[in-house]
């Protein structure tokens, strides 16, 4: 019965760790994996984490399911996260979450509550944006669409043609997704001022956002990250909010998420809330529990809930100062490219503005593995390679 099927080509950036892995030089570097790295090189468990999950492991007292949303007290937990406690929107009602395997979790509901029963609507998202979030909803059956981002000329954001696409090609119903912050791949994030006009442009045409919050507080902070989702949820009607818990608590593994949508009422929320969990059952079910499980703990305990800011910050600043020592080592290297605006970009990921030609040069002769598009994980720069990263980089850039 198989014997028609041909195989695929794998994920291009899963295939780039594997070469890694399989490269004997001693000085190798990987900048292609998309997880938080230590200056060892290590994904750390964090000790807010390992605390809870001591906790749990006293407290926890059964295995049995939880429910197609997931454990009901986590519902606030997301919303206060994502909004603030005490924010006006959350107690009107208008917004219901439900936890989800990770945030690609959320993002495959969404596909399919999406095309389940917003017919015609089509996705718009950004070019570049994360690999997976077409495949996501091209599964779904929703048609997608790209809209300006991007400038390789000047490493910055194009902002202007962006708008200019989505205003001569968007139709009235059609679901525009946005990156909150630490836009994956490129570090270019739209700033409150885009936000603004971005949400005028929502309200004018009609349109649903879906804002997909993977790195909160790895940007500028947990608060300032949320800044512009807040700004256009406060003044639209409808909303789709994906968020992850694997990148800012360190739980990968564990797979925890949230969905949450928002309607103009609270009656219209519930409607909608109880379609999701249709979506959710022929889907997966109901979520795991000990992701969310560890992320409520440290969340109900204000010495925890502290603890774990300060660890959040301490992630953050990380790959922040890696980023200002990278653009001066550089810049010291003698290199003839500006890479000043590696400085301005936000979260794990840059686009380096290196080209193919120059990337695959970096990978074949000095074993510094970045994707073809340029794109580099800047938390896999340690104090022990960051040397030899800009040494290699000014040879080849010339």
């Amino acid at each position: 019965m198989f014997k028609h099927l041909n195989a695929v080509s794998g994920d291009p950036l899963l295939a780039l760790i594997i070469a890694h892995q399989k490269d004997p030089n001693p000085n190798k570097i990987d900048l292609g994996v998309g997880v938080y790295k230590d200056d060892n090189g290590h994904t750390p468990i964090l000790n807010t984490v390992k605390k809870a999950e001591a906790i749990l492991l006293e407290q926890e007292a059964s295995k049995s399911y939880l429910g197609i949303y997931g454990a009901a007290e986590f519902e606030p937990i997301i919303q206060d996260l994502l909004f603030g406690e005490g924010h006006a929107l959350v107690s009107s009602g208008r917004i219901r979450s439900t936890q989800t395997p990770g945030g690609t979790g959320a993002l495959k509901v969404a596909a399919d509550f999406i095309s389940a029963n917003l017919k015609g609507a089509r996705l718009w998202v950004s070019d570049p944006t994360w690999g997976n979030h077409k495949s996501i909803f091209d599964s779904a059956g929703v048609e997608i669409l790209d809209y300006p981002y991007y400038d390789p000329a000047t490493n910055g954001l194009r902002f202007d043609d962006m708008m200019a696409k989505l205003e001569a090609e968007v139709k009235e119903g059609d679901v525009l997704l946005v990156h909150a912050c630490c836009h994956n791949p490129t570090g270019i994030d739209l700033q409150l001022e885009h936000w603004k006009v971005l949400t005028e442009f929502v309200k004018a045409k009609g349109l649903l956002p879906l804002v997909d919050a993977a790195y909160q507080g790895f940007g500028d902070g947990l608060e300032e990250d949320m800044a512009g989702l807040r700004h256009m949820a406060e003044n639209v009607d409808n909303m789709l909010i994906a968020n992850s818990f694997s990148k800012n608590f360190g739980i990968y593994r564990e797979r925890c998420g949230g969905l949450s949508i928002m309607a103009e009422s609270a009656d219209e929320a519930n409607a909608a809330f109880s379609i999701v969990g249709q979506a959710i059952r022929a889907n997966y079910s109901m979520p795991p529990s000990h992701g969310a499980a560890v992320v409520y703990t440290i969340m109900s305990n204000p010495e925890l809930k502290a603890e774990w800011e300060q660890e959040v910050a301490q992630m953050r600043d990380r790959i922040n100062g890696l980023r200002a020592k990278l653009v001066a080592k550089l810049a010291a290297s003698g290199v003839s490219k500006d890479f000043s605006f590696i400085q301005d970009q936000r979260g794990m990921f840059s686009y380096s503005g290196l080209t193919l030609e120059q990337v695959r040069t970096l990978r074949s002769e000095y074993a510094i593995y970045i994707a073809d598009t340029g794109r580099m994980s800047i938390a896999g720069v340690s104090d022990d390679n960051i040397d030899y990263l800009c040494e290699s980089i000014a040879k080849v850039v010339g």
